[in-house]
C-alpha cells in the first residue's frame, strides 16, 4: 500500500509540474495574465480548503465574504497592474496604484467581516470573525505576493522559477538526507509540529536549494536567455544565495502548514491531489518561498536599477 501511495504521489507530482510548466510557457509566449489565472486557481481552491478545514467555526455569511474578497484581491491587483502598465506606455508619468487598490479591496473585505458583528450579532462571534479573518489572509495574501512576483518589472521569470523549482529540489534533498543520516543524527527540526522532520533533513533541503539555484541559472541563461549568459555569469553567487534562502523559507512554510493542521486536528487540507492531499498541502512551501524571492528581487531592482 505504501508503494502504491508513493507511485500515486509521484504521478500527481509530475502532473503538477507539467501544469506549472504549461502556465509558465503561456505567460512567456502569450500574456503575463496567464500566470495570474493559475494564481487565482490556487487562491480559490486553497481558500475553499482552509474554510472547509475550519468547518462550522466560521459562520456561513462570513464564508461567502472570504471567498469573494480572497479572489477579488488577486484579481484587482493583476488587472489594475496590467492596465496601468498599458497606460504608462503612452504616458510614463502615470503612477501605478495597483498595490494601493488591492490593499483597499482587502480592507473592504476585512471591514465587512467586522461589520457582521453588528448586522449578524446573534450568529457571529469574535472567535468566528478571527477564524474568518485568518482564512481571508491565508492563503490569498501570500498568493498576492506570488502575483506580485509575476508582475515585477524585471526578473519576474527568474522569480517564478525560483518559487516553483527550488521547493522540489529542497524536498528531494531533505528526504534523501533524512533517509541516509536520520538515524545517526536524529535531532528534530520542530518536534512539536512535525516529528518526522530532522535537522539533518533541513540541512539537506538547504543544500538542495543551492543545487536547484545552479540548475535554474544554467537552464535559464543557457536555454531561455542564451544571449545574456556571458553578461549574467557573475550572478551565480546571487542565485545560490537566493536558492539557500528560498529553500529555508520553503521548509518553514511547510512547518507552518503542519502547525495549522495540528491545531485544526486534520491530516490533510483536502483530497484533490492523490498522494499529496489538497492544493494547500502541495503549495504550502511555495507560499513562504514567494515571500523571500519577491522581497530579494525587488531589493535587488531598487539597488541596481
Amino acid at each position: 500500500m505504501d508503494k502504491k501511495r508513493e507511485l500515486t504521489r509521484l504521478f500527481t507530482g509530475i502532473v503538477y509540474i507539467l501544469v506549472i510548466l504549461e502556465f509558465f510557457l503561456l505567460r512567456r509566449y502569450l500574456h503575463i495574465l496567464c500566470f495570474d489565472v493559475l494564481v487565482l486557481l490556487f487562491t480559490g481552491l486553497g481558500t475553499h480548503e482552509v474554510l472547509r478545514a475550519f468547518g462550522d467555526r466560521i459562520e456561513r455569511a462570513q464564508r461567502i465574504v472570504v471567498r469573494i474578497f480572497s479572489l477579488a484581491v488577486i484579481l484587482c491587483f493583476s488587472l489594475a497592474d496590467t492596465l496601468y502598465r498599458h497606460m504608462q506606455q503612452s504616458d510614463p508619468q502615470i503612477v501605478n496604484y495597483s498595490a494601493n487598490l488591492s490593499f483597499v479591496v482587502f480592507m473592504a473585505g476585512s471591514a465587512l467581516l467586522f461589520s457582521m458583528l453588528v448586522f449578524r450579532y446573534k450568529k457571529t462571534t469574535l472567535q468566528s470573525t478571527a477564524n474568518a479573518f485568518f482564512c481571508l489572509i491565508y492563503p490569498s495574501v501570500f498568493l498576492l505576493v506570488l502575483s506580485g512576483c509575476n508582475h515585477m518589472p524585471q526578473d519576474s521569470e527568474i522569480g517564478i522559477l525560483f518559487v516553483f523549482c527550488i521547493c522540489p529540489f529542497a524536498d528531494c534533498f531533505a528526504y534523501v538526507f533524512g533517509r541516509l543520516f536520520g538515524k545517526k543524527l536524529p535531532a528534530k527540526l520542530a518536534p512539536n509540529v512535525s516529528p518526522n522532520k530532522t535537522l539533518i533533513g533541513g540541512l539537506g533541503g538547504v543544500i538542495g536549494g543551492a543545487v536547484g539555484a545552479c540548475a535554474i541559472f544554467f537552464a535559464y541563461y543557457g536555454l531561455l536567455a542564451p544571449a545574456d549568459f556571458s553578461l549574467k555569469a557573475a550572478n551565480l553567487i546571487f542565485f545560490i544565495a537566493l536558492g539557500v534562502l528560498t529553500a529555508a523559507f520553503a521548509e518553514f512554510g511547510d512547518l507552518v502548514e503542519s502547525a495549522i493542521k495540528r491545531r485544526l486536528g486534520i491530516k490533510d487540507m483536502g483530497d484533490l491531489l492523490p498522494g499529496h492531499g489538497g492544493v494547500l498541502d502541495r503549495i504550502d512551501s511555495t507560499l513562504y518561498a514567494s515571500l523571500i524571492v519577491c522581497f530579494v528581487i525587488v531589493i535587488r531592482i531598487m539597488v541596481t536599477g
